[in-house]
């Protein structure tokens, strides 16, 4: 089962990614992750990538489809793997193909912009121990104070509305049309928003056992 999540940021990849991780036993590979794994472990490309970190610039999609090309080489990705966060841009899903990397589902998580402005602007961060709220759905005890350890909750600079709605932009600009792509390509799955982490992942579980 080899799988691409697409979706807004704030639509749930990460959640959902971990939850079909556990239901077929693939790895979950995000592109920060190997990129940072990569570095530390001081691979050839890891070190290209680092160049070009401590240079202050981005990373470009060869070093990064270098990398993803390492990681899937490994044993644990023979049964299949779950991308999030790659391909962001046409031209890194045409590199992909190009490696002779495919895929058996694509699936878009479809989540309104309102939703996830509402989502990401209701997100509060403790300073001290990192536990994370929402003011709507999971309020602390006592606004503004951590449950766990009494820290002064933050908004973090990501969750700020004009961030998010930078964000947003950048996503229908570059990675929305990834859909049209992979639509083209008979494996694209549209998973509405239905409300909730279970109604998700159960909606993407039943898309999944029909392939």
């Amino acid at each position: 089962m080899k799988l691409i999540l697409l979706g807004a940021p704030g639509a749930g990849k990460g959640t959902q990614a971990e939850i079909i991780s556990k239901h077929f036993g693939i790895p979950t590979i995000s592109t920060g992750n190997i990129l940072r794994a990569a570095v530390k472990n001081g691979t050839p490309v890891g070190l290209q990538a680092k160049a070009y970190m401590e240079a202050g610039k981005l990373v470009p999609d060869e070093v990064i489809l270098g990398i993803l090309q390492e990681r899937l080489e490994q044993d644990d990705c023979a049964g299949g793997f779950i991308l999030d966060g790659v391909p962001r841009t046409i031209a890194q899903a045409e590199a992909l193909e190009r490696l002779g990397i495919t895929f058996d589902a694509v699936l878009s998580l479809e989540v309104a912009d309102s939703a996830i402005e509402a989502r990401m602007t209701g997100r509060r961060t403790c300073h001290d121990c990192g536990a994370t709220y929402h003011v709507v759905v999971n309020p602390p005890k006592v606004e503004g104070v951590c449950d766990q350890c009494g820290g002064a909750l933050e908004q973090r600079k990501d969750d700020r509305l004009e961030t998010v709605h930078h964000r947003l932009e950048v996503y229908h600009k570059e990675t929305e049309p990834l859909k049209d792509f992979y639509q083209a390509r008979g494996v694209l799955k549209c998973v509405p928003d239905v409300g909730g982490i279970e109604a998700t992942s159960e909606a993407i579980l039943r898309i999944l056992e029909k392939q």
